[in-house]
């Protein structure tokens, strides 16, 4: 099985004072599936480093730490995917569900679990309800 790791998980392995810091060391530690994190959940990822630094939660050394232990982190541990034009399509149209309290951020991230026939881990639980909406498994992270 593959699990498609969106920026709530990663955020959390990376940011020691993140409130699921140990829950997502634990899933990964007793998870041996493939994993994937997309070029758009990376992005994510380097958009909420950012902010802490801008907000000085993160100096600029620990962030540059931090980007260079996801880089190394990523490379050897997970699926690299890039987000594609379907997988915005499939967001736009899980966007016009006014059933679902959905955000664009994730609704891209569940197209592209779902373009890869993958589970999404997330922390996110209105993403974990609007992504089993839409057909997408969700792991019990």
């Amino acid at each position: 099985m593959s699990i498609y790791l969106d920026a709530s998980v990663v955020v959390a392995l990376f940011i020691a004072s993140d409130p699921f810091t140990e829950r997502a060391s634990s899933y990964l530690a007793s998870n041996l599936d493939d994993l994937i994190i997309s070029d758009f959940a990376a992005a994510e990822f380097a958009s909420v480093v950012a902010r802490l630094t801008r907000t000085r939660r993160l100096t600029s050394g620990e962030a540059n730490a931090i980007f260079s232990d996801f880089d190394a982190w990523r490379a050897r541990s997970a699926e690299q995917d890039k987000t594609t034009s379907p997988d915005i399509a499939f967001a736009a149209s899980a966007l016009r569900r006014l059933d679902l309290n959905l955000r664009t951020l994730d609704a891209i991230n569940i197209a592209i679990a779902d373009r890869l026939g993958a589970t999404l881990a997330t922390f996110d639980e209105r993403m974990a309800t609007a992504a089993r909406a839409l057909g997408v498994p969700v792991a019990p992270a």
